[in-house]
This record gives structure tokens, C-alpha cells and sequence, in this order.
């Protein structure tokens, strides 16, 4: 099947592109044509944080279901008239301009506590509806135009905003323009011809492109968190340009053993064509994986997720041999200075060496690695889930100087207050309860303040504020949280009132346990699957469980790392990290699900021209050294775009977007280091022929699936030989 596709992309090359611009350009003019925005929700059904959340949205609460400040403090005091009228008349704008938006005002009567003892500092509680992502920063955008003129017309006045509605933008694509120029420099050193280095580049952004514009149009229909095409840019770059890059270097390949353009595409596409659909598909499966969180946030990540990657295999299967056929003999056309001949003799390469210094010791090597992976995965043991505050901000930005603000003035607590929200069908009695309840929690260790219940319209929802003394990612809350639900309001109010304790730092508590539960359920599936599915197509038990063991080590030390850089703050100043967070709760989700495919690909590619070569000799070792001499390179080259992509997340400023950038840069690195150059060669050594066991009834019951060509280059060669002697037949 392949073969076909190939000669038919080959031959109808100007067809095939004409159908990729159309289908680029047409998807982009849908997906405006049609909207849809964005929304990122952390909807947990079963927890108290969205039991209390649920209940407000059926109150005449429901524009407290997001919370948000307004930071301002005065030299003069924020009780100056001047500033306190001018504040005033911006209370009043935003309550009126802004929709379903209330505003709780330090001037208002009771409004005291929000105002600092020494009377420099104050803020005021703004309370939203739920909205989309988007409306939330229009709504943001909109208070703040309101708030800069306020503040030039007082002086000595400032004004900040707490709340991620305030947050500076943190994609703002200056991360993957620094990925994409770091692979095209990757890519001129390791091919050293300008029109090699553009086909994956090439190949890869319009299948990026294709998949965020389908992304946009499936918003409409499924709901997706705001960062799912940053993600889908972010994978699909990575895999899109591996995926070609292995496809670009069989047709080098084949260009070089004598083989015409148009063969070469076919041969290209019959081998390390199979193994990048196969490979993408490993991906697609570890990254749909992510469905089995049940949440919406996974869910919608993980359908785009998979769009861009699906696009980017596509492309590299269909518009890379096409642009192939246009670029024939001259794809080593504007060759730089450096470009050797070293393809030529794959087996003669440092790879071809190194591997035989690993299969003549393979021990100590095996060993070493192993100890490496173990020391750089053991502080994994002390993670501790969480979702990183404002705190982790750059000054620079609002919502931190607005976190320092409120932290100064009032204490750490005051940046993520509990908001417990009760039913109380029995009026006056609950309220009576509640009220003793706030009295309980003035007293309570851990708690600042605990303001009195308030009562809806209709009386049968109550709720009531408890301000922390910590701050929102501090353990200390999380453990005061556990307290409260489980102890203090079952001491007060027993189960006279059902009180839910919620707000966003709870929500995120809940959020951070949620993913802790589920996390072994979605790693053991996506772990049999893959065993499975590298079993039907190496026709082997030990090579497939030593991959998903190998896989394990490797995302298990970039967990590590990650814990020793942001949990403990171990070299946190090279990543810009100015304090210590817990790692975020969706972060190890998505780096395993990313990292576990990506992880496979490489395993994919290297296994198959092994096994290629072992079904053509029969010598394990030989085929061992053979097959890592003839994809090292490549290999080495694609991780090292890899990490390029992800490490430039760490330049940015969100410390979410770094913790992920790093992980999953420093997976890839472990990846395709120590494990594909020291343990592969090492273990399949030590195994010998065991590595290609499968028993015999097993054998038999499996599906066939090849990866490898049905043809070899020699009798590719032949084939060719025997053309070119019956046309000098014809011609004599």
C-alpha cells in the first residue's frame, strides 16, 4: 500500500501540494469563519470544590464562581479623599460596564479588613460569572483600561490585579520561533544541505498548520483548555519534523546506493515510512491515553494533541514525497563547507565503534546507566502535586506585584482565600450554625480571619470567607483544607449543614489529589497497550518489556529533576525560577503521555532497522552495531531538536510552561543518551537471540504487522539493474 502512495504523491506531486495549500488555507478560513473559544476548566464531579461550586452557580452567588482582585495602595493613605473617590467611581464603572461581574469594596460597610493596618494598602473583591477563557480576558482587558485611567488621574496612586483574567500572556510564540530556528540549525549541520534541512521544516509546519486550524474548528464542538494549540504547535513541531527527517534520510540513502529519485521515494516511504506511521500512532495512542482522566481539561488537550500529530504524520507520508519528486537529484543542492561523504560508510562511523566498545563489555555500561537513571528518578518519591500561584510570577507582571501587594498588607492567605459554601434549606437555624462555625475558625491554627456567613436572595445558600495565614501552594494550606473537611466542620455543624469547603486553592487541592488517584490507571493502560503493540510488530516478549521498562527509567528521572529544580529549588536560578513550587498536577500527566510516545518512536525507528538487519543476517550482533551505526545519527539529530523545541519553554516567564519544557526536555535527552546508546546496545548484547523470542502459540494467534520493507535495497538494486539491461536490449 505504501509503495502505491508513494508513486502516486511522487507523480502527482503538483496535485498533492495544491491540495495541502488548499486544505491549510481552507481550514484557517473555517475555523475564523466559524469561532470558538476556548475554555480551560478543572471540573472534578465528586469533590467538595465543585460540590460548592455547583451550588453557587444555581444561587444568586453565581457571579462568585471566579474571584479576582483589585490591588491599590497611596502614599497618602487609601483613605485620602482624592483617592478614595476616584477608587470609588472605578468600583462603580466596573460593576456597571462589565457583565455579571459584582464588586465587594473596602469603602463598603464591613469593608474594613480590606484595608491594611497601616492604612497604605487595600483591595477589592471583584466576583465573576463563569465565561469562556476569552471573555475572562476581554473582562480583564476592559477593567484594566478602566483602572490605568483612575490611576493617572490620583497621584502617588497604584493599582495591580490579582487573578490569572490579569496574567500577562505567557505563549506569545516566541518560545517555538526559538525551537523552530534551533531544529533548522540541527538540521543543516546533520544533512549540510540547505534543501535538506527545509523539507522537514517545511513538511512540518504545514502539518502544524493543518492541525491547529482543524483544532480551532473542533473547539466548536468539544470543549478544550486555552493552551491546547500551544501544545499542538509545540508536539507537532517535534514529531513533524522527526517524522520527515527519518523519511528525507532513507531517500538520501537510497539516492546514494544508486537508486532514481522516484524508487528512492517508494523505498523512503516502504520503510521509514511504516515506522512513522506506526510510530505516530504509538504517539496518538499515549496521548489519547489522557481520556482515561475523565476530566475536561485532559479530554480536550488530548483530542488536539493528537489532531496535530495525526496532521504531521500525514504530511510527512503524503506532501513530503511530493516535495521530494520536485526536489529529485538536488536535495544535496547548496551543500555548506562541512558536508562529508560520511553516509557513505555508515558502518565505519564513531556509532558503528561505540557499539561494539558497549557489546564487548556490556556490564559495566548496563550497570552504570542503570545507577545514573536511579539516582536522577529518586527524588520522584518526594513529589508533591500542586497548582503554582502568582508568586511564581515576574514582577513585571500585575498578578505578582498584586500577590506581593496583598501578602504585604494583609498576609500570604489574603492571594487564595477558601470560600465554603453551604445549602441552608433551613434559614435562620443554618445561618445560626454557620456563624458558629466562623467563630470556631477565628480560632483555628492556620486560619487569619474567617469573615461572618452571608445569605442569598433566597436563603438557601450560604457562604462564608477563611482566609489562610499561608499562601495558596503552600502545604500548609492544603493540610488546613484536609482539616477543616475533616475535622472542624464536622465538630461545629455535624451533619446539621452540609458545608463544602472550595474556591480555587481548594479546587486545586482537589485537582492535585484527583490526578495523583488516576495517575496509575492511565499510566498501566498506556503501558500494557504499547507492550502489546511492540510485541505483535518485533514478534517478541523481551524487547517490548525491556522498552516499556527503559521508557519507565527515563520519564522517571526527568520526574526527578524536576522535583530537585522546582520543589527544592536545586539550580533553580539557571531556569529563572525565583521560588520553589510544587510540581503542577496535570504536569506529569502530559509529560508522560508526550514523553512515553516520543520515547517509543525512537525505540520504533532503532528496533526496526535492527531487526531488518537481523531477519537479513541472522547475527544478533552484528545486526545490534549495524542498526545503531544506521540511525544513531539520525536519532541523535531528531532528540536533539526535540529538546531544543521543549527547553526553549524554559526562556519564558510562566513557571507551568518551564516545569513542562523541562521535563519533557530532559526525558528526550535521557532518552536517546543513556538509554539508546548505552542500555539498547547493552541488553540486547547480554539477551543475544532471547531478544527475538516469542513462543511458538503465541506466535501463531498474533496479527502480522511489518515495519520493516517488503523489499531489500539489493533487491531494489537488482530490480533496477534488470530494467536499465532490458532497455540497452531493446535499444540494440
Amino acid at each position: 500500500m505504501l509503495e502505491r502512495l508513494a508513486r502516486t504523491m511522487y507523480r502527482r506531486r503538483k496535485l498533492v501540494l495544491l491540495a495541502w495549500v488548499i486544505l491549510l488555507v481552507g481550514g484557517f478560513a473555517l475555523a475564523g469563519a466559524i469561532g470558538g473559544a476556548f475554555k480551560t476548566e478543572f471540573k472534578l464531579p465528586g469533590t467538595e470544590s465543585q460540590d460548592a461550586y455547583d451550588l453557587l452557580a444555581k444561587s444568586s452567588f453565581a457571579d462568585r464562581q471566579v474571584q479576582s482582585q483589585v490591588v491599590f495602595q497611596s502614599k497618602d493613605g487609601v483613605d485620602d479623599p482624592d483617592v478614595k473617590a476616584a477608587m470609588e467611581q472605578l468600583f462603580a464603572d466596573v460593576a456597571a460596564k462589565v457583565a455579571n461581574t459584582s464588586v465587594v469594596s473596602p469603602y463598603d460597610e464591613g469593608g474594613e479588613r480590606q484595608i491594611s493596618k497601616n492604612g497604605r494598602i487595600a483591595y477589592a473583591e471583584l466576583n465573576f460569572a463563569d465565561r469562556s477563557a476569552e471573555a475572562f480576558k476581554e473582562a480583564g482587558t476592559e477593567i484594566r483600561d478602566l483602572g490605568d485611567q483612575t490611576e493617572s488621574s490620583v497621584d502617588g496612586l497604584t493599582i495591580d490585579y490579582g487573578g490569572n483574567m490579569f496574567a500577562k500572556e505567557s505563549l506569545n510564540g516566541k518560545s517555538e520561533a526559538i525551537g523552530l530556528l534551533a531544529a533548522m540549525v540541527i538540521l543543516l549541520y546533520a544533512f549540510g544541505s540547505v534543501l535538506a534541512m527545509g523539507l522537514p521544516i517545511g513538511t512540518a509546519l504545514f502539518g502544524i498548520g493543518t492541525g491547529t486550524a482543524i483544532v480551532m474548528v473542533v473547539n466548536n464542538f468539544i470543549d478544550m483548555p486555552d493552551f491546547t494549540t500551544a501544545a499542538t504547535a509545540m508536539i507537532g513541531l517535534g514529531v513533524g519534523i522527526d517524522y520527515a527527517l527519518f523519511i528525507v534520510t532513507r531517500y538520501r540513502e537510497s539516492l546514494a546506493a544508486g537508486l532514481d529519485p522516484e524508487r528512492s521515494v517508494v523505498r523512503a516511504l516502504d520503510t521509514a515510512g511504516r515506522a512513522v506511521l506506526f510510530a505516530g500512532s504509538t504517539v496518538m495512542i499515549s496521548v489519547l491515553g489522557l481520556l482515561l482522566m475523565k476530566t475536561s481539561i485532559f479530554r480536550g488537550s488530548a483530542i488536539g494533541i493528537s489532531i496535530g500529530v495525526f496532521t504531521t504524520m500525514v504530511a510527512s507520508v503524503t506532501l513530503l514525497p511530493a516535495l521530494l519528486g520536485f526536489v529529485g537529484r538536488n536535495i544535496d543542492k547548496f551543500g555548506l563547507p562541512h558536508r562529508t561523504r560520511a553516509d557513505d560508510k555508515p558502518h565505519e562511523s564513531i556509532w558503528t565503534r561505540w557499539s561494539h566498545v558497549i557489546q564487548r563489555r556490556p556490564w559495566p555500561p548496563l550497570v552504570l546507566g542503570l545507577l545514573v537513571l536511579l539516582i536522577l528518578a529518586s527524588p520522584m518519591l518526594a513529589m508533591r502535586f500542586g497548582l503554582a500561584d502568582a508568586g511564581n510570577r515576574p514582577t513585571s507582571d500585575t498578578t505578582r506585584r498584586a500577590y506581593d501587594e496583598l501578602a504585604e498588607g494583609f498576609g500570604a492567605g489574603f492571594n487564595g482565600p477558601l470560600l465554603l459554601v453551604a445549602a441552608t434549606p433551613d434559614g435562620d437555624t443554618d445561618l445560626q450554625a454557620l456563624t458558629e462555625l466562623s467563630d470556631t475558625l477565628n480560632d483555628t491554627k492556620g486560619v487569619a480571619f474567617a469573615a461572618p456567613p452571608i445569605a442569598d436572595d433566597d436563603g438557601k445558600v450560604a457562604i462564608l470567607q477563611v482566609f489562610p495565614t499561608t499562601g495558596p501552594q503552600d502545604q500548609a494550606t492544603a493540610d488546613l483544607v484536609t482539616d477543616l473537611r475533616d475535622h472542624v466542620i464536622p465538630s461545629v455543624v455535624g451533619d446539621a449543614v452540609d458545608v463544602n469547603v472550595g474556591g480555587v486553592t481548594a479546587a486545586g487541592d482537589d485537582f492535585a489529589a484527583y490526578t495523583a488517584d488516576r495517575l496509575p490507571i492511565f499510566m498501566g493502560a498506556v503501558l500494557l497497550l504499547s507492550f502489546l503493540l511492540l510485541m505483535v510488530v518485533f514478534r517478541s516478549l523481551l524487547v517490548p518489556l525491556k522498552a516499556v521498562i527503559m521508557n519507565l527509567l527515563s520519564i522517571g528521572a526527568a520526574f526527578g529533576v524536576i522535583v530537585a529544580v522546582f520543589q527544592w529549588g536545586w539550580a533553580a536560578d539557571l531556569v529563572g525560577v525565583s521560588r520553589t513550587t510544587p510540581v503542577e498536577a496535570w504536569a506529569p500527566v502530559f509529560i508522560f503521555a508526550i514523553v512515553f510516545g516520543l520515547s517509543m518512536d525512537y525505540e520504533v525507528f532503532l528496533l526496526s532497522r535492527i531487526r531488518e538487519e537481523y531477519d537479513r543476517t541472522g547475527n544478533n550482533a552484528s545486526a545490534v552495531a549495524d542498526g545503531l551505526a544506521l540511525t544513531a545519527r539520525v536519532i541523535t539529530a531528531a532528540a536533539a531538536i526535540m529538546v531544543c523545541v521543549f527547553g526553549s519553554f524554559v526562556l519564558g516567564d510562566d513557571v507551568a510552561l518551564k516545569l513542562m519544557g523541562l521535563g519533557l526536555a530532559v526525558a528526550v535527552f535521557i532518552d536517546a543518551t543513556i538509554v539508546r546508546l548505552v542500555l539498547v546496545p547493552s541488553t540486547m548484547e547480554l539477551l543475544g537471540d532471547w531478544n527475538w523470542w516469542l513462543p511458538k502459540w503465541l506466535d501463531r494467534i498474533l496479527p502480522r504487522v511489518n515495519v520493516e520493507a517488503g523489499h531489500t535495497l539489493e533487491e531494489e538494486l537488482a530490480e533496477l539493474a534488470e530494467e536499465e539491461h532490458a532497455k540497452d536490449a531493446q535499444v540494440t
